[in-house]
């Protein structure tokens, strides 16, 4: 595995996140990346998945995400709303997460996947992953506040489209000056523009680090929060809990509703990075889950490995 880029130990002059005044939106007059560069086309949200595409009016007729192997197919055809209709369609909520300096967004009823956006505070400001499927203005609004109150917003990454949501609406609103994901992962960013395109490992902040794990998609990515212990893991895991809301069961999946496992390869990739990182807790794109730990995903691949490929949840009490 590469040596880990590390954006705090290179010149500020050419650092994305380093300089504070870029990142409290008052060193320029316009500081965002997104503009003009990328058509001024119309967002579309596909309603099976809320992925988000840019595309000339009316509107596209396949979504990619759908389409592709990983994702289940609308059983009714595919519907796709507009940015408005999508406002009108939801509302949001925000609060904080199971560990201190994390706060959860997300919105209601149920929209496309349903994802999370996870707000980390941290020395540079807040890092934000994986994103929820919609921003209402309450929600804007309270992620400026939560900025100015913490040293401006300055990351915003993801593990892999599945956790995109509304990301092109952070990067357009927010301004932050890096948006990150990995670099084998480009092809489904045409919504939003790659700031800084990661490699397999990539320092986004002190204590929070990018690592590609890869199978899910090629580019998949964790991001490990060391200082809380964390592992935001993407869909690295999928997390099975009681109707109370404890973990009880871990698997692991190239495609989930298709039931395919990840490859003996893909696996042993996934523990190489894994198995290296300590953390009590993991963070999916839809839940937060305290007494998940390196012990219980290191074992749950050891396991995965020692037969056939399987995707079947395995007990936690057994790992």
């Amino acid at each position: 595995m590469s040596s880990p880029d590390v954006p705090g130990a290179i010149d500020r002059a050419t650092d994305p996140a380093a300089d504070p005044g870029a990142r409290s939106g008052t060193s320029q007059v316009d500081t965002n990346p997104y503009r003009g560069l990328l058509p001024d086309l119309p967002a579309y949200a596909c309603t099976n998945c809320g992925h988000w595409q840019r595309w000339p009016a009316p509107g596209p007729q396949v979504c990619p995400v759908c389409a592709d192997v990983r994702n289940a197919l609308p059983e009714h055809g595919f519907e796709f709303v507009t940015d408005k209709q999508a406002d009108e369609l939801v509302t949001g909520f925000w609060r904080p997460a199971p560990v201190d300096g994390v706060t959860e967004f997300g919105t209601e009823p149920r929209f496309g996947l349903d994802s999370r956006g996870w707000v980390i505070e941290s020395d540079i400001g807040l890092v934000g992953f994986e994103c929820a499927p919609w921003y209402t203005a309450d929600m804007l609004a309270e992620l400026r506040r939560m900025a100015d109150a913490h040293g401006g917003f300055p990351v915003l990454a993801s593990s892999h489209v599945h956790g995109y949501g509304a990301l092109w609406q952070l990067q357009q609103e927010l301004e932050p000056r890096v948006v990150c994901v990995n670099v084998h992962d480009l092809t489904w960013t045409k919504a939003f523009r790659v700031t800084w395109p990661a490699d397999d490992v990539l320092a986004l902040a002190p204590d929070l680090t990018l690592h590609r794990t890869g199978g899910h998609f090629a580019g998949h990515s964790v991001l490990h929060d060391s200082r809380r212990g964390i592992l935001f893991c993407g869909d690295s895991l999928k997390v099975d809990l009681s109707p109370d809301g404890e973990p009880v069961a871990l698997s692991a999946h190239k495609a989930f509703h298709a039931q395919i496992p990840l490859s003996h390869g893909e696996l042993r990739e996934m523990l190489a990075v894994v198995a290296e990182l300590d953390f009590e807790v993991v963070a999916t794109p839809f839940e937060m889950v305290p007494g998940v730990t390196t012990d219980h995903v290191v074992h749950l691949v050891q396991r995965l490995l020692s037969g056939p490929p399987d995707a079947a949840p395995v007990a936690l009490d057994e790992l």
